[in-house]
């Protein structure tokens, strides 16, 4: 049986991380966490760039965009979608999900999902570094394995 499995190690990666200004406290949050584990996993400062877009729902035409420049190993989505009074919340939480799925296997790049979507304030603050974690830091993880599975596939054939 032939397994492959991905490793933490962003050494040689270029990462983008593109993240939403709309609850901005949250956001910078995760993003704090995404670049803290660039770090500890070994992508230098110049492999990193950070593009910011006005909401959640934006982020997967930004991404797409740098996608199409090309030379970017892993995208990395950040955003806060906290609901509220109108179902306003279900459709950006959807379009950006699926925007950023999509882009995924469009471009056959690593993608991670750190957009979080829940019902308060105090549910977005324990998930951005709170009692809960940091789901920046852990979707970029998730994209740098991702990328290290895609290189080992592609070494394969």
């Amino acid at each position: 049986m032939k397994e492959t499995k991905g490793v933490l190690d962003g050494q040689g990666l270029k990462v983008c991380l593109v993240a939403a200004r709309f609850n901005e406290t949250v956001v910078t949050r995760l993003v704090e966490g995404a670049h803290r584990a660039l770090q500890q996993h070994q992508v230098r400062e110049d492999d990193i760039e950070v593009i910011w877009v006005p909401g959640a729902f934006e982020i997967p035409v930004a991404a797409a965009e740098r996608l199409e420049q090309g030379g970017v190993d892993a995208v990395v989505a950040l955003g806060a979608v906290i609901r509220g009074e109108t179902p306003h919340f279900e459709y950006v939480a959807q379009a950006a999900a699926s925007g950023i799925a999509e882009l995924g296997l469009r471009h056959r790049v690593a993608v991670g999902f750190g957009v979080l979507t829940v019902n308060t304030v105090e549910q977005a603050a324990e998930r951005a570094g709170g009692k809960l974690g940091n789901k920046g830091w852990e979707a970029t993880c998730a994209a740098l394995e991702l990328a290290s599975v895609l290189r080992a596939i592609r070494a394969a054939s």
